[in-house]
């Protein structure tokens, strides 16, 4: 008998840079119990160059990552998600398309690094800052024994891996 996979969608407005970096760390540090994927709701069509150098610096994989609209997600044959994590307080606020199975959902705001203006250095380091954050965010969910713990307290501790260090204003509600 094969352990479930659970799959897991990452959203952000543009889909360039929080939500892949999540998508591709849960691939990474996942261990096969997860399915990682990401999606926008006004995707930008390209990843931000500083993303897949962050990503690469650190050994992480970026084949497969694209930005892509959510609506890939919603449609009848697209894989059922068993949670959905906003990571930008704009997605957050959107009305989101209709995720069939009732999937678990919190908001995992970051600062968006790519609106960060200044130097390359101050750029790159800002995709530092959110990889690092949003790694912390990554590492607690993969520590949930989420096959064996209650849906309400799984709920609870989704909402407090939101709030760790380096939470967005938006994710304080």
């Amino acid at each position: 008998m094969t352990d479930r996979v659970f799959n897991v969608l990452f959203l952000c407005t543009g889909n360039t840079a929080r939500s892949v970096l999540a998508e591709a760390l849960l691939r990474s540090l996942g261990q096969g119990r997860y399915a990682s994927y990401s999606a926008g709701s006004q995707p930008k069509g390209v990843v931000n160059p500083f993303a897949l150098k962050v990503l690469d610096r650190h050994g992480i994989s970026t084949e497969g990552l694209s930005s892509k609209s959510w609506d890939v997600f919603a449609v009848p044959d697209a894989p059922q998600m068993d949670f959905v994590f906003t990571v930008c307080d704009n997605a957050a606020g959107e009305a989101c398309p209709f995720w069939p199975g009732q999937p678990m959902t919190a908001h995992w705001g970051i600062e968006d690094p790519a609106a960060v203006e200044g130097t390359d250095i101050e750029k790159e380091r800002a995709f530092e800052e959110a990889f690092r954050l949003m790694r912390n965010r990554i590492a607690a969910f993969c520590a949930l024994p989420t096959k064996s713990i209650s849906g309400l307290v799984l709920s609870k501790k989704l909402k407090e891996i939101g709030a760790l260090e380096g939470a967005s204003k938006g994710s304080a509600s």
